[in-house]
């Protein structure tokens, strides 16, 4: 790419990212970097959802290059070459609509990562001149570089050809950057209502807040290896493998390849020696999702019923409750209306959602639970002179 293509790219990254920090500057908040840091999740969530429409239109090899499209810097640009390729092949993957959908796509994730760079380098200043507290420069850092690892994962997307693993990867790379920055501005929800005097006291022993930690990080476990389950039905085209619920083929326990099916490094509908990919295989990938989804319904389903009346996570459980019945409705409604785009992508919608409440529900299970056993232990230490004296 033309040194003055790319430099093009960056000022139109550098001007997706100036208005929500001018929005950030100019906010009524007198917390800026909490507010950078919550924009940045509000954001990433934005990108989750139109990345899953960008993939769900074929739209991933709308420009075929990377970084930008036939080495320009977007497509108005590069009209003449999408027209060519799209006369050539009228339903292939370059159109003048698919090259436009994954140039936004791009230009959002650079507007993103300016973003994280601005909040790594304020955390970086602020920390080295007054080591203030909420400005710790670790997890700002970590954020910047698995920002720029899942920019290394969407060009290896478009360079190998959208293979299912590197696709895969990419989906579950995006959703662990959207958990990282919510547990982040989490932290900041917590360190700015400690320096302002405000904080939420634990409203349960610490046997139960304990109990509800572990439930959350199981429930964060299986949601992880269900989103898994998911990028690989969606990568490997496997969404409508079964047209029926709850059986699939007529069958409760249909023909299923899963060595096929789950081989990871291997070309997109193909085998690894280069076969096409046969049927089984893409029933076993659906078949799998679908039955483990209803681990993931009861695991989450019982969380979210334990932490239903603890103060501080109410509204949470009630949200993640919510969010599993859609996403079963959503799942569903995809077999029975022969994949409509729309619902496809309120599916891929409640998965981002599942991950940013079930991350909140985490952080506040685990600071509500420290707390609480602080507490404990502070009270047992005071107690114990008394108990000497007398």
């Amino acid at each position: 790419m033309h040194v003055t293509s790319f430099a093009e790219m960056l000022i139109t990254g550098l001007l997706v990212a100036l208005l929500p920090a001018a929005m950030v500057w100019m906010s009524s908040d007198e917390n800026k970097y909490r507010k950078l840091a919550w924009t940045c999740v509000f954001l990433t969530f934005d990108l989750i959802v139109f990345g899953a429409f960008t993939r769900l239109t074929d739209s991933g090899l709308g420009c075929p290059d990377w970084p930008g499209c036939y080495g320009l810097a977007n497509p108005f640009l590069a009209h003449a070459e999408i027209a060519a390729a799209e006369a050539l092949q009228p339903t292939g993957p370059v159109t003048v609509f698919k090259a436009w959908v994954e140039m936004i796509h791009r230009y959002l994730a650079m507007g993103i990562g300016m973003l994280v760079m601005a909040m790594m380098a304020t955390a970086w200043v602020q920390w080295r001149k007054h080591k203030r507290p909420g400005f710790e420069p670790g997890m700002p850092t970590v954020l910047f570089f698995a920002f720029a690892l899942q920019g290394a994962f969407g060009a290896w997307t478009v360079t190998l050809k959208l293979q299912p693993v590197i696709v895969s990867t990419h989906l579950l790379l995006g959703m662990t950057l959207l958990a990282l920055l919510t547990w982040f501005g989490s932290r900041q929800n917590i360190v700015h209502d400690t320096l302002t005097g405000k904080k939420i006291r634990p409203a349960a022993p610490p046997p139960v807040l304990r109990a509800i930690r572990w439930l959350a990080v199981a429930s964060g476990v299986v949601v992880a290896v269900q989103l898994a389950l998911g990028a690989w039905v969606s990568t490997n085209y496997a969404t409508l493998a079964c047209t029926e619920f709850p059986k699939c083929g007529g069958q409760w326990v249909p023909l299923m390849d899963f060595e096929h099916g789950f081989h990871l490094w291997r070309e997109l509908g193909k085998t690894a020696a280069g076969h096409y990919l046969p049927f089984e295989a893409l029933t076993a990938v659906h078949w799998v999702h679908r039955n483990f989804a209803l681990v993931v319904v009861a695991l989450a389903g019982y969380t979210a019923y334990r932490a239903w009346n603890i103060v501080g996570m109410t509204k949470l459980a009630r949200g993640i409750a919510m969010v599993l019945g859609a996403q079963a409705a959503t799942g569903i409604a995809t077999i029975y209306l022969n994949f409509p785009l729309a619902i496809a992508v309120l599916h891929n919608l409640g998965a981002a959602l599942l991950v940013l409440m079930l991350t909140m529900l985490n952080y506040r299970a685990k600071h509500q639970s420290d707390t609480a056993l602080h507490s404990e232990s502070s009270t047992l230490r005071a107690a114990a002179p008394s108990r000497h004296q007398q």
